[in-house]
Formats: C-alpha cells, sequence, structure tokens
C-alpha cells in the first residue's frame, strides 16, 4: 500500500486503496471547517427556496392545464441567462487574479479547460431532457406530488455513486433511503382525468413511463455532473460552469430547430406565448441550476437531493394555500417519514467505519526518534461520502464562495 506523510507532523501512514476523484478535491474534502459548514448550509436553505417554487411558477405558467409556450423555449432561455451569469462571474473573477496567476480569459487556459471538461457533455444533455420532462409531469400531477415524486432520485443516486464514484453507504444509511422510498409511497398518485392520454398510451402507463424516465435522467445527470466537476476541481467552477451551460444551450437550441421543422416555421418564436409567470420561472430555474453546481462541486449529491426533500413541504403548503390543492394526512405522514429518514442517514451513529484491514492507518517513524514523538492515530471515522484523512484546521480568512 502507498505511504502519505503528514505535512503538519511528518507522520507516516498508509493510504486505503479506494480510488479518489481528484487530488485537488481530496484536499479541499480534508478542510472541514465553520465556513464550509456555513456554506452547506446556504446551499441546502437556498435549494429549499428555489426548488420549492420551481414547481409552484410551472403550474401557474399554465392556461387552462396546457402550455401556450414551448417548454424547451424556457429550457434555452434559462441555459442561456446562466451562461451570461457564468460570463460575468469569470470577467469578476479574473480582476480579482493574483499577480503570477494563469489568466482565465486567455486562449490556452481556455482551450485546455474545455479539453479537460468534455465529460460536461454528457450531463448537459441528460439536463436538457430532464427539463423538457418537469412540464410534462406537471401535465399528470399536481406540484406537491411532482416533488415527492422526484425524491425516488436519491436511491438511484445512491447506487450510481456507488459505481461510479465508489462511495460508501452504511447500512443504516440505506435504510434511511429505503425508508425514504417509503415516506414517498405513502403520499399516492393521484388518479388523472378521464379520457387524456399520451404518447396513444392509456393515462396510467403514460404516465407511469414519464415518472420512470422523470426519476432516472436526472439521476444519471446528477452523480455524471458531480464526478465531471470534482474531477477537475482545479478548474474555476464558472469556466466549467460555462461549459455546462454552453453545451445545455446548444442542446435546446438543436430541440428548437426540431420543434420548427415538424410543426412549421411558426414555432421557432421561442417567445411567442410567454408571460410574467415563466419569466419568474427562468430566472428561477437559472438560479436553481447555478446553486446545484456549487452542491454537486464543494457539498456532495445526496445532500442535494435531501435538501430538495425539504422543499416538498414548502411546495406543498404553497400549492394548497394559490391553488386549493388538499394536503391530506398521506401528504403529512411522508413528510414526516422522509424527515426520520434525513435524520436516520445524516446521524453520527450511520457513519461508515472502514474495516481495519482495508483502513487503519499505522504510524511508523519518519525520519527521526523526535518526530515519532509527536505522531499520533488519525481519526478513521468517515462521513457517508468522505475517505479517512488527516485534518488541517484550514485558513478561516479564505472567502466563503469563490471568487
Amino acid at each position: 500500500m502507498a505511504m502519505t506523510e503528514c505535512s503538519v507532523c511528518h507522520s507516516r501512514f498508509t493510504a486505503t486503496a479506494s480510488k479518489t476523484v481528484s487530488k485537488a478535491y481530496d484536499r479541499h474534502r480534508s478542510d472541514i471547517s465553520s465556513k464550509s459548514r456555513a456554506l452547506n448550509i446556504l446551499l441546502v436553505v437556498g435549494d429549499c427556496i428555489l426548488v420549492g417554487l420551481q414547481p409552484i411558477l410551472v403550474y401557474m405558467s399554465k392556461v387552462d392545464g396546457s402550455f401556450k409556450f414551448s417548454p424547451i423555449s424556457v429550457n434555452f432561455l434559462t441555459e442561456a441567462t446562466k451562461v451570461l451569469f457564468a460570463i460575468m462571474m469569470l470577467l469578476f473573477q479574473a480582476r480579482h487574479q493574483k499577480v503570477g496567476e494563469k489568466s482565465l480569459l486567455s486562449i490556452s487556459t481556455f482551450v485546455e479547460a474545455a479539453r479537460n471538461n468534455a465529460l460536461l457533455a454528457v450531463p448537459a444533455l441528460l439536463y436538457a431532457i430532464n427539463n423538457y420532462l418537469k412540464f410534462i409531469m406537471q401535465l399528470y400531477f399536481n406540484p406537491a406530488t411532482v416533488k415527492m415524486l422526484s425524491n425516488l432520485k436519491v436511491l438511484v443516486i445512491a447506487v450510481l455513486l456507488k459505481i461510479i464514484m465508489r462511495r460508501h453507504f452504511s447500512i443504516i444509511q440505506w435504510e434511511a433511503l429505503a425508508l425514504l422510498l417509503i415516506g414517498i409511497s405513502v403520499n399516492q398518485l393521484r388518479s388523472l382525468p378521464e379520457g387524456t392520454a399520451a404518447l396513444g398510451l392509456p393515462v396510467a402507463t403514460g404516465a407511469y413511463l414519464y415518472t420512470l424516465i422523470f426519476v432516472t435522467v436526472p439521476s444519471l445527470a446528477s452523480v455524471f455532473n458531480e464526478y465531471a466537476l470534482k474531477s477537475q476541481f482545479e478548474t474555476s467552477i464558472y469556466l466549467q460552469n460555462l461549459f455546462l451551460y454552453g453545451y445545455g444551450a446548444i442542446f435546446n437550441f438543436l430541440g428548437i430547430i426540431g420543434t420548427a421543422i415538424l410543426k412549421g416555421p411558426s414555432s421557432f418564436n421561442i417567445l411567442q406565448g410567454h408571460s410574467r409567470a415563466t419569466m419568474l420561472l427562468i430566472f428561477n430555474n437559472a438560479a436553481q441550476g447555478i446553486l446545484s453546481s456549487f452542491f454537486f462541486k464543494y457539498a456532495d449529491t445526496i445532500l442535494k437531493k435531501y435538501s430538495s426533500t425539504v422543499a416538498t413541504i414548502f411546495t406543498g403548503i404553497a400549492s394548497a394555500a394559490l391553488f386549493g390543492h388538499t394536503l391530506t394526512i398521506n401528504f403529512i405522514l411522508g413528510i414526516s417519514i422522509v424527515f426520520i429518514s434525513m435524520h436516520q442517514f445524516f446521524s453520527p451513529l450511520s457513519k461508515v467505519k472502514d474495516e481495519p484491514k482495508n483502513g487503519s492507518l499505522e504510524m511508523i517513524d519518519s525520519q527521526n526518534n523526535q518526530r515519532s514523538k509527536d505522531a499520533s492515530f488519525i481519526n478513521m471515522a468517515a462521513g457517508a461520502n468522505e475517505d479517512a484523512s488527516h485534518r488541517v484546521e484550514p485558513d478561516e480568512k479564505a472567502p466563503l464562495l469563490p471568487i
């Protein structure tokens, strides 16, 4: 096994054999401070608000039960908004670079970063498909039910994280995810109006088919997005966002062209049928996408999905107040079980314990006897999404967000 030397006490220990995403991300992950915890809190609060508003704004955008605008046009304008934001932040970040740092705006930097972050095209395509499915789901289910169904992604994401990113979850955490599914199942799907159909399929079949795709596609997108962002952790997040949103804008624009070919040139007008509600929806979706990129790069996909479940309460209460949807006892019980699942998943008792044969760190003499006296065993308790690491107090003066 490979030997690693601590930069502080110079003690040497055997490193675990698990494959890491990137060395740059490992260095970031070892810095657990009050600032990183504050960032996680800000991300969760912001995500709850934005995710909770999203299905409500979609519902408000419907006229007589249908959309008078092209959902693809909303997605394209959303991606274009995020591209403009990424460009502005890149210009701001470039102006505040330190002397001697490689320019973010140079052609060589852009070309190299584009080549290293080519994998971002995969989640961009999957997100383009998923964003269209969000509108389709709104035609079948009310906002609170859509939000509950989206929580099914958590289990799929956990399996993909284990396969793709070598994440480890304890038995208690897997039970928490199962408990989450039970909570979601308590809130049963509501009956759809008779006589409606989708793609020529019976209503129930079409709805469940969309639900299956609605759960699988964004789960793949989230995991691939996290892997792509963290595997190139040294690249500016705003530069990575520029590529991700640029690819998304291209895919959605191709969808607009395809729609124009099928329905005629009149459908090429991307502003047709838009209202104040759709403009709010575009800005909300853009802010939600930008916030998600910080989740995937600096936090964790599981935390992102669990924070989205909290938005279910906001969505349910708001939809009941604005649209008269009933908060059934099933919904209330389902939410209660979801909260129990969240507490169980993030409880210290659920943390993964590495096996001694794989994770014990054996301290040995590094350079002389004096250093060995100061050496100590490293705490092996690891979180659901982190390996054992020798923790070093970070610089508390570091900014909360990258600039």
